[in-house]
């Protein structure tokens, strides 16, 4: 699809992560003690990622008091990066978005990011299965006011996912963030795809999954379906995609 059809905002904003990109690349070569730990492409303790969040972390004191809550929760490695929840809220507040899909939430961190930046009318519709976690982070998006903008449903997703579908909401949504179990991972994202509107962005979490994915072993399913999806959406003509080396790898999606 030519570059004029899509809507300017997401037009730019590819051309942004594009460089973004090349730029990673490039550090990857001259850094290669530093790009590639186990953790993603930089450790969570390296000097350079301490670097990047010293000079680009704009956290709201609220949105930092859930991480470290969430830091010091037994399955706090679960919480998406804060640099790359910033990107998300930063792609939402780029394309206006009004309706978001989020397919695993855990605490809340990265909703509450989004729910930030939505307007009065916005919504996240959440979606997870454990609501033990999302207690944690349900008493501070209250306390940001955003409350009222996260729809939390305590199911299975497919089954969030084919009720919005069912209910005629089909690419009404303008934004889907993807980190739930691997192995749907798949089925996820084509259920996304149909809710999303033209322009709109899918964004899928840890598609490095801590590097297995360059070969993944016979009884990793969570490797095998995530390397399955990465060679999928290589040649899906329905989208564009950038996979950007942030945190666990995470692929953006751009429905044509």
């Amino acid at each position: 699809m030519p570059l004029f059809s899509v809507p300017k905002e997401v037009a730019v904003g590819t051309a942004m992560l594009g460089v973004a990109f090349a730029t990673g690349v490039l550090a990857g070569k001259r850094f290669p003690l530093v790009f590639g730990t186990q953790s993603g492409m930089m450790g969570r303790n390296s000097p350079l990622r301490q670097y990047i969040l010293d000079h680009s972390l704009r956290e709201h004191p609220i949105l930092k008091k859930l991480r470290l809550l969430t830091a010091g929760h037994r399955c706090g490695r679960m919480m998406v990066s804060c640099e790359q929840a910033q990107l998300m809220a930063n792609l939402v507040k780029l394309i206006k978005a009004k309706k978001v899909i989020e397919v695993g939430v855990f605490t809340g961190y990265n909703a509450l990011n989004m729910a930030l930046v939505l307007p009065d009318n916005g919504q996240v519709i959440a979606c997870d299965i454990n609501e033990d976690y999302a207690k944690i982070g349900r008493p501070l998006w209250k306390e940001a006011g955003v409350e009222h903008k996260i729809d939390l449903r305590i199911k299975p997703a497919i089954q969030t996912l084919n009720e919005l579908l069912a209910s005629g909401e089909a690419e009404t949504f303008d934004f889907a963030f993807i980190d739930a179990d691997k192995e749907n991972y798949d089925e996820y994202y084509e259920k996304c795809l149909r809710l999303i509107k033209k322009g709109g962005i899918i964004a899928i979490d840890n598609v490095f999954w801590n590097g297995k994915v360059l070969k993944p072993r016979k009884g990793d399913l969570a490797a095998q379906s995530i390397h399955r999806l990465n060679e999928k959406l290589l040649r899906d003509a329905r989208v564009n995609i950038s996979m950007l080396p942030m945190g666990d790898g995470v692929t953006l999606a751009f429905k044509l």
